[in-house]
């Protein structure tokens, strides 16, 4: 379980942050929208322990991060780079650790290639990869696909809910994309303006994600319903 207790953040004299209050179950999967701006990612990187707070987080010890920008060192092969993690901390048998993987996000048979010969949408399952190796308790995901096309885009949501729901480890992800984060959650948080607070938590019904429920009245209303709440703060 993931618990942020009375989170508030400055940047000098930029009021990012007010009073968030947020439960996170072990093994659930929640999105964070709210306008640019609003603190989104400076909550995750308080969670990730990037950013100090004056508030309190309570968070299982393992966690992975992947950024937006895929990170990737370029220099280092696919599996050189899945592999970097479990270097640092000197974990034994890397390469079939590494292997498994990157079959996992569908990366078998690119092992040996660099990731300037990989296409966004590889890179940013190669930044998956390393980042489930070491079996995180958690993960927290930083707008990850906002630099793919729509089709490669809804591709990548049905691998990352695969993943989840094969691992079950607590997901948090912070995204404009309001289709993505009624298909991939359990609940959606919609945050206000700078000072970032919650001001509505969408629980989301559904218990399979199929390309199908993409199209069905449910999601659609459940889009509309949050996108709507957004459309309110402008």
């Amino acid at each position: 379980m993931i618990e942020i207790s009375k989170v508030t953040k400055h940047f000098g004299e930029i009021h990012a942050l007010e009073e968030v209050n947020l439960d996170i179950a072990t093994g659930e999967f929640i999105s964070i929208v709210g306008p640019s701006g609003c603190g989104k990612s400076t909550l995750l990187r308080i969670i990730a322990d990037l950013v100090s707070t004056n508030g309190r987080v309570t968070k299982p010890e393992r966690g992975a991060f992947v950024f937006q920008d895929s990170a990737l060192l370029p220099w280092r092969t696919v599996q050189k780079n899945v592999e970097l993690l479990m270097e640092l901390e000197g974990v034994a048998e890397r390469k079939e650790k590494a292997n498994q993987a990157l079959a996992q996000v569908g990366l078998t048979g690119f092992e040996k290639s660099y990731p300037h010969q990989l296409s966004g949408g590889m890179k940013m399952r190669l930044s998956l990869a390393r980042s489930i190796v070491l079996n995180p308790e958690y993960l927290l995901l930083d707008e990850p696909l906002s630099a793919v096309d729509e089709l490669t885009r809804e591709v990548l949501q049905e691998e990352i809910h695969e993943i989840w729901k094969k691992d079950k480890f607590t997901s948090i992800l912070v995204t404009h994309n309001v289709a993505e984060a009624v298909y991939l959650s359990n609940r959606v948080i919609v945050m206000s303006p700078r000072p970032g607070r919650i001001t509505h938590i969408v629980g989301i019904p559904f218990q399979e994600r199929t390309q199908s429920i993409r199209s069905t009245p449910e999601f659609s209303s459940l889009v509309n319903d949050i996108s709507g709440k957004l459309r309110a703060w402008k």
